[in-house]
């Protein structure tokens, strides 16, 4: 007997990140939205779909039925990059056409994905808003910060999942990091028209040490930003959230590919050569486990600026993973709707993220 292949819809869909680790479980995309344009015609480049465009001008009804509905709501409104206005910022109520379509679909499962930040905004009031909605919508919500060098990608890049699911919770905890984490130098290409940069244009630091993170912090190129009010010999060093300057070991980890970023200034030290040289765009889409074949916006800024907007394809690829051997999308009689034994009143264990005041668990 053919089993059914799970579907799936592909909301803000940017580039496809969702797609190609949904796609790699065998998954099926029936339908997909996006509303930058740029952005529309990579993912028909590489999908051959050209998404539908604003979710608000969307007749759900034409819509196919989906197990399972995908969406990278749009960050700018809850980034520590942007105003942090969340909800009272335009583009925040999409979040709220989204919840129109789950309404009107009423998928088994929606993974959500956003900014760790979006935890703390307003000292927790716009999540619990957010978990709350879904909630409303009659889904078992569960969430979970999930790293995207914990799954077999060499970048510290850390992302709230939520998994909202109508037959029964889904279990975070079944998802294991990977035992060993990455070095960056493993993704590096052997060959290419790489940028060095000359040595008298950074400063390397004495006996550099490993972060938690896995970051290795060696040096900074020299680029006088502050004048004032600065202690000696930190002249250089950026204080402002993407740090552009900051020089990171190939024998850890890499930071996180940053959204705003459109001229690719990520600097690497290569041991072995003892020379610093910038991350071309091709090792950008590696550690974000695109695939070789993946075809780019012909614009380097802006190639830079949509895989930095994408999601690390192996942390969807696990998600889909454990959903499907969840078997949330598959309704069984014992869950008659919302499984037995499980209450939305009863209080769950709390996810530990200091000052953080939720009461939804993980």
């Amino acid at each position: 007997m053919t089993m059914k292949r799970i579907t799936f819809a592909d909301i803000f869909a940017g580039i496809g990140g969702f797609r190609i680790g949904l796609e790699r479980l065998g998954f099926e995309c029936l339908y997909s939205c996006e509303k930058n344009e740029a952005c529309r015609q990579v993912y028909f480049d590489n999908f051959g779909d050209l998404p539908e465009m604003d979710i608000s001008d969307i007749d759900f009804s034409k819509i196919p039925d989906v197990n399972i509905i995908t969406a990278g709501f749009p960050c700018q409104p809850f980034s520590i990059c942007g105003k942090r206005k969340g909800f009272s910022d335009r583009r925040g109520t999409i979040f709220f056409h989204l919840c129109n379509l789950l309404q009107a679909k009423k998928p088994d499962v929606a993974i959500l994905e956003n900014v760790k930040h979006l935890l703390h905004l307003e000292k927790g009031s716009v999540f619990e808003e957010i978990i709350t909605t879904l909630e409303d919508l009659d889904y078992f919500v569960r969430y979970s910060l999930l790293n995207a060098k914990d799954f077999g990608l060499p970048q510290n890049r850390e992302r709230v999942f939520i998994v909202a699911s109508k037959h029964k919770p889904f279990n975070f905890s079944r998802i294991k990091p990977k035992l060993k984490i990455p070095q960056l130098k493993e993704f590096l290409s052997k060959t290419g028209d790489f940028q060095y940069i000359d040595d008298s244009e950074y400063t390397l630091i004495k006996h550099p040490k490993q972060q938690d993170s896995g970051l290795i912090f060696v040096g900074y190129r020299n680029k006088s930003i502050w004048k004032k009010g600065i202690r000696p010999h930190t002249e250089h060093l950026s204080r402002v959230h993407r740090q552009p300057n900051r020089i990171y070991s190939v024998e850890g980890v890499h930071p996180t590919l940053p959204s705003q970023e459109s001229s690719g200034r990520f600097f690497i030290y290569l041991p072995e050569e003892n020379r610093v040289r910038k991350l071309t765009i091709e090792e950008c889409y590696r550690i974000m486990g695109f695939p070789k074949s993946f075809k780019r916006n012909a614009s380097l800024s802006e190639a830079y600026k949509q895989i930095g907007n994408s999601v690390a394809t192996n942390v969807i690829y696990e998600l889909g993973k454990e959903i499907m051997e969840q078997k949330l999308t598959v309704p069984c009689s014992k869950f008659n709707n919302r499984a037995r034994g499980f209450k939305k009143s009863e209080k769950p264990i709390q996810l530990t993220i200091p000052g953080l005041r939720l009461t939804h668990c993980n």
